[in-house]
């Protein structure tokens, strides 16, 4: 009997799971215009399912198994409103998704407690900061610190608010997707609070971020899947610990991570691609060197070819290699040499560093950066260091008008990214900069003209009056 009813509550589960489930409602103010469901699959949202919205206000969307997660309601108005495809069908009902005060739940237990905790959680916070702010006062103010009352109060207060918020997490039903996505929901938009308010739960809170599991499918169709790691590696930018500390952390941080990506070669290949160009953007590029090398030392897991190759710039070009000589056979423009005096390759610059930047004249990048380089070329040249523009255009009309301003050397074969100096170097994005000392050794793989300028101010010229 035990038996025949387990069966028959497991039948009625699957059968109601792999029934299409639905979003339906009505938004009065949206009559007569189109309506659409999107999902995520990690960085990526796809759709769902499209409808119009009858003359009345109403509208039914649809959605499988397959989208079970976070999905987004999206009208013409281009205004999100998020609702968990957990298997139920839901109702809504309002005037408009960019009129969220409006918007009701009527139909789904786990939309219901998304909503609540949508509405409860950010005025518990803020209350939570205040309560915090004025705890300092009473802490540090000698007006306030004698006051024993009021502190006991504000510190019972915290408590209350931080227990409540607890218990409405803790009494979700524990196998409903509810109860798992708030909790990673909260991790994530807590950060600039704790950074900024609570730093004594910055180590519970990186813990939190370390044990979330980037193969599980949940946070994959969550649409917190990027949101989480922004949120992880900004934390600890911004823990307020020094830079070696923060890149040992972010070590620590990437291992965890790959523990679980490593199984899902997917999975793996996408948040390397993104967490590499993150890293790479804030020029955190001791932490994007670990995960390159890391990534491409995992011989359990298959890389993608072009995200290989874009990693293995660290291997090959890492600070401390000897750069590939550069042979200068192609095009080029070069204002400060006599044509007799040119030199033929990069070995023949007698100077004590040599910047070679990457770039082009369709790089919309380059079009502010190299303009900024030829402001600073003559101080530049003045403390020792030269400056060859590769360029990767491949049209000659295009290359000369684009350099004849500037000062340096400019140099271009017109085969773009199949230049055999390109690939040598291992250029996949523009601009890409290498400053090299009279060896050709790698120094610096700088980020921006900015960042050099201040290598040059810091090491050279504040060096130099030491």
């Amino acid at each position: 009997m035990k038996k025949t009813i387990a069966t028959l509550i497991i039948s009625l589960f699957c059968s109601t799971f792999l029934s299409a489930q639905s979003i339906s409602g009505n938004l009065s103010k949206l009559a007569n215009q189109k309506i659409k469901l999107e999902g995520f699959n990690g960085l990526k949202t796809y759709l769902i399912s499209t409808t119009s919205i009858d003359e009345k206000g109403n509208f039914k969307l649809t959605y499988s198994k397959e989208d079970y997660g976070v999905g987004y309601l999206i009208s013409a108005d281009e205004k999100p409103l998020f609702v968990l495809l957990s298997g139920e069908d839901v109702e809504i009902s309002g005037e408009a998704l960019s009129a969220v005060e409006t918007i009701r739940v009527i139909k789904g237990l786990e939309n219901l407690w998304f909503e609540q905790y949508a509405k409860e959680h950010p005025r518990r916070e803020q209350a939570l900061s205040a309560w915090i702010y004025l705890e300092k006062i009473y802490t540090l103010d000698t007006l306030f610190s004698i006051q024993n009352t009021p502190y006991k109060a504000i510190q019972g207060e915290k408590l209350r608010i931080k227990k409540e918020d607890e218990n409405f997490l803790a009494h979700l039903p524990k196998n409903s997707y509810v109860s798992w996505f708030l909790p990673v929901r909260k991790l994530v938009s807590d950060v600039s609070a704790i950074a900024q308010y609570r730093p004594e739960e910055i180590p519970s809170t990186m813990a939190a971020f370390r044990d979330l599991d980037y193969s599980d499918e949940r946070l994959y169709k969550s649409g917190l899947f990027k949101d989480a790691i922004d949120s992880h590696f900004w934390l600890l930018e911004n823990s307020g610990r020094s830079l070696d500390s923060v890149f040992i952390e972010m070590q620590h941080s990437i291992d965890t991570m790959l523990e679980h990506l490593i199984k899902d070669e997917k999975k793996l290949n996408e948040v390397t691609d993104y967490l590499f160009g993150l890293l790479e953007r804030n020029s955190l590029f001791q932490a994007s060197e670990y995960l390159a090398i890391k990534v491409l030392n995992e011989t359990s897991c298959t890389i993608n070819s072009d995200l290989a190759k874009q990693l293995e710039t660290y291997r090959v070009m890492e600070k401390g290699n000897i750069a590939p000589d550069i042979f200068f056979d192609g095009d080029h423009f070069a204002p400060g040499y006599p044509a007799a005096q040119f030199p033929k390759k990069l070995s023949d610059i007698k100077s004590t560093y040599t910047l070679v930047v990457f770039g082009a004249s369709w790089c919309p990048k380059c079009n502010e950066e190299l303009p900024e380089l030829a402001k600073q070329y003559a101080k530049w040249k003045g403390q020792g260091v030269e400056v060859v523009f590769v360029s990767l255009d491949d049209d000659k009309a295009h290359f000369r008008s684009y350099v004849e301003i500037f000062p340096f050397i400019s140099i271009c074969d017109y085969q773009k990214w199949e230049s055999p100096i390109v690939k040598d170097y291992y250029v996949f994005g523009t601009p890409t900069m290498y400053l090299l000392n009279d060896k050709r050794e790698i120094l610096l793989r700088p980020n921006s003209v900015n960042q050099l300028d201040t290598w040059v101010d810091w090491y050279l010229i504040q060096g130099n009056k030491l």
